[in-house]
């Protein structure tokens, strides 16, 4: 189309889902695939979230809400924070969304003008960059390697930052890395960006995934963070599409205002629906879930390595290992195709998630079952056993 927007070619398709698309075709082939590359839980909502689904659908409770999302819902998001967190969030600065990708559209919305500059780590998750792209804006990519745990510290910010930046764009914990941000470096951001008057979005959606550290939020920090969370991740609710904004009060108004022309209003009977994630039942279920999410990465980072792969830093968070293959290959993406035609084990290369790490490191995601991640070692174990043999 010749009216096509330039901002379109700001934005790369997905490398990941060509691999999809490549193991679809395999498997409808009859071969036996094992997924370890989409960044989705193998376990699904609680029952208490299917029974308030089902109990809204019943009642006839499927009108547009408020496009802030239902009182219930926000007040239980508050409470939430208090219960995990020790933190006292209003519930009119929580924001209901279609999804965290919605939330990070309006906090980008109402936030970044064109040619302006967003600070982020290379890698990172790429619809970070994308959404800053849409809007006009230039997602600063800056290469975070493993000495940083892959994140922006205080004094990277420092010497990125100049006249055209505007704010900056964190992960903690991160996709792809699974690496959280240390509070007391995080800390030092925040104070950074404040003093340069700028703005601090932080991705929290892997945040109820954490292993290692007792829980922490960017909230903590003061009432000028901007934290962008989900249902998808930690409460097992990725087609649901709901997630959640908690913006400055400043803010409230105007990311409402987005939200009814963008949105209308996130899905109601998923709205309906999140109630139940809050249930005692339900909490213990997710902590359950994520005691098993963590006895999983124990058993995957010390097998990749025994595998060839390098693990510089284990992942304290999310359900990802970003592993170094350069000792196996000198590039990820063939290695992955590889992988995936003579093992049928999809992983995915670092394409995605920035140029510093595309050709040398490859994400894992062990979002599967425990028999899963044993078979995919084991086909592994045989995949590169025959490349030594031939080499």
């Amino acid at each position: 189309m010749e009216n096509l927007a330039r901002r379109v070619g700001h934005i790369a398709p997905f490398h990941v889902m060509e691999l999809i698309k490549m193991a679809a075709v395999l498997e409808q082939q009859g071969r036996s695939i094992i997924h370890m590359g989409i960044g989705e839980p193998d376990f699904t909502a609680a029952p208490a979230v299917i029974a308030a689904a089902t109990r809204a659908m019943s009642d006839g409770k499927m009108q547009y809400t408020a496009a802030n999302g239902l009182p219930a819902l926000r007040e239980a998001i508050a409470a939430h924070y208090a219960r995990v967190y020790g933190l006292q969030i209003d519930p009119v600065r929580i924001i209901i969304t279609a999804g965290a990708s919605a939330a990070l559209l309006l906090a980008c919305a109402a936030l970044v003008e064109p040619g302006t500059k967003v600070l982020m780590p290379d890698p990172s998750y790429p619809c970070n960059r994308h959404f800053v792209a849409a809007f006009d804006g230039e997602a600063t990519m800056i290469p975070c390697g493993p000495e940083q745990r892959f994140q922006l510290s205080d004094a990277i910010v420092r010497s990125h930052w100049d006249e055209a930046t505007r704010g900056v764009l964190l992960a903690s914990p991160s996709n792809p890395t699974g690496t959280s941000i240390p509070e007391d470096e995080l800390r030092k951001i925040v104070a950074t960006v404040r003093e340069k008057q700028g703005y601090t979005i932080v991705d929290e959606i892997y945040q109820g995934l954490t292993y290692d550290e007792a829980p922490f939020s960017a909230l903590s920090l003061g009432d000028d963070i901007i934290v962008i969370n989900s249902f998808s991740k930690y409460f097992n609710m990725t087609g649901w599409r709901l997630g959640w904004l908690v913006v400055p009060p400043s803010l409230v108004s105007h990311v409402e205002k987005l939200a009814q022309n963008l949105f209308i209003c996130a899905s109601t009977i998923a709205q309906h629906a999140a109630l139940g994630c809050f249930e005692a039942a339900s909490l213990a279920l997710y902590e359950e879930r994520k005691a098993e999410f963590r006895r999983r990465r124990d058993y995957i980072v010390p097998a990749l390595r025994e595998l060839g792969f390098t693990v510089p830093v284990v992942p304290d968070g999310a359900f990802y290992v970003y592993a170094d293959c350069s000792d196996l290959s000198d590039d990820a993406d063939r290695l992955s195709i590889d992988m995936l035609n003579e093992a049928g084990v999809v992983l995915v290369p670092g394409l995605d998630f920035g140029p510093s790490t595309a050709h040398r490191y490859i994400r894992v995601s062990y979002a599967t079952s425990m028999e899963n991640l044993e078979e995919a070692v084991r086909r592994l174990h045989k995949f590169f056993d025959g490349r030594r043999r031939v080499i």
